[in-house]
């Protein structure tokens, strides 16, 4: 403020100062604007719109890439687990031994799935769509399907995938990280508590990779309650429990930090209205998680050991206040209040990490790496080729800076 205060009065008045040469070239640009200028990608200009920047494009084209990732994993998600309708093509049945150990969780658990992939299926096509109609064209990421499928009952099992749903290791560690008062943005070395350590080592399944993961469960179509799961069987649902979640508060987190970059309105409009039902996503997600029952399962494929607890045994043993990043309560499912902006504010419920510094879309896409969705079991390596394209489309993104 100093600053712009000794421009105005060394000598010169305000109005002096908008007679300048350099001034007056902005205003003939503001003229420009306010006349309707058609401006990038076609976007009409108008006294109280910004055009669509480079930089807004490169964010729409890594969520819709992102989209298109979360839609190929929540599509084999819906394929064994999800209410097998109508509603997109894929649905062939079900898996009728996976479907109910996930009920497990809870009994809404494959309408849930099915929505989810839903709604995941039309953020990757609305965003393709805008951006074709912007003339920008869209991220296709189509010639890396090439993971194999599940080779279990109600899976498409000559489908090329996107993403390996079968060799996980999941970051558990948003359940303390939402249900503490530590904030990541203020400290991006703060440690949160793993609610599940032993799936954040290692590899876990999420899904039935064959017939012989559901071996030796009992299904009762006509009452599930009669029916009986393997402890493998269990813990492969649990683990597709967290990691729902998992991936859900990524994009929670992922569209405010991306809408601060933002400088279209209509943009930002898109960004503020996809990114909520992001988050009402996540918090479905880690509310069914909790409700995993303690096991422990030795995975004969994976040679992974996972072990399951009663979070809500944590209940009065733990400190929501806590600056540990500790709290692991299973019932805390709305968002405990944290330091935000400045501490002298005081704690308020808010969506974290949003700090561009701390987040953004390479963060994410190393989230992914790092859960091991691309890893290529033929190869034995954790990338198809697809990060590097994922990767490019996120430094670009993360590089827009909102114009003014």
């Amino acid at each position: 403020m100093k600053k712009e205060e000794n421009a105005f009065t060394k000598g010169s008045t305000r109005r002096s100062f908008l007679k300048n040469g350099t001034v007056a070239g902005a205003a003939t640009v503001g003229a420009g604007l306010l006349a309707g200028k058609t401006l990038a990608f076609g976007q009409e200009v108008g006294a109280d719109r910004a055009p669509i920047t480079k930089g807004d494009i490169a964010i729409l084209r890594f969520l819709q890439a992102s989209e298109q990732v979360e839609e190929d994993l929540w599509r084999q998600y819906a394929e064994l687990g999800g209410t097998q309708d109508n509603e997109f093509s894929g649905l062939t049945g079900g898996n009728a031994a996976y479907s109910q150990a996930l009920q497990l969780l809870d009994g809404d658990m494959p309408q849930y799935i099915r929505d989810n992939t839903d709604d995941e299926v039309s953020h990757a096509r609305f965003l393709a769509n805008y951006l074709e109609s912007k003339g920008a064209g869209s991220a296709d990421l189509s010639h890396f399907k090439v993971l194999p499928s599940s080779q279990a009952d109600g899976a498409v099992k000559t489908a090329g995938r996107l993403t390996n749903l079968t060799q996980l290791t999941v970051d558990t560690s948003f359940w303390s990280r939402y249900r503490s008062i530590t904030n990541p943005d203020f400290d991006a070395m703060a440690k949160f508590v793993q609610a599940v350590p032993s799936l954040n080592v290692g590899k876990h399944t999420a899904i039935p990779r064959s017939n012989s993961d559901t071996d030796g469960s009992v299904i009762n179509l006509n009452d599930p309650t009669q029916s009986t799961f393997t402890d493998h069987l269990k813990a492969i649902a649990f683990t597709a429990g967290f990691h729902f979640a998992f991936i859900e508060q990524g994009g929670t987190s992922l569209y405010p930090t991306l809408a601060q970059h933002v400088t279209n309105l209509e943009v930002l409009r898109i960004l503020l209205s996809i990114g909520p039902s992001e988050t009402m996503h996540f918090q479905t997600w880690q509310d069914k998680a909790g409700n995993a029952i303690p096991l422990t399962d030795v995975d004969p494929v994976n040679n992974s050991t996972v072990t399951f607890s009663t979070l809500s045994a944590a209940q009065g043993e733990t400190d929501p206040e806590s600056l540990n990043g500790d709290t692991l309560q299973s019932n805390l499912i709305m968002p405990e209040p944290t330091h935000f902006l400045d501490q002298k504010f005081g704690p308020v419920a808010i969506i974290r990490p949003t700090s561009i510094a701390f987040g953004g879309a390479v963060a994410a896409v190393q989230s992914f790496v790092t859960d091991g969705l691309f890893f290529n079991p033929k190869t034995k390596k954790s990338d198809t080729g697809i990060v590097q394209k994922l990767m490019q489309l996120a430094e670009e993104a993360d590089g827009a800076r909102r114009q003014l």
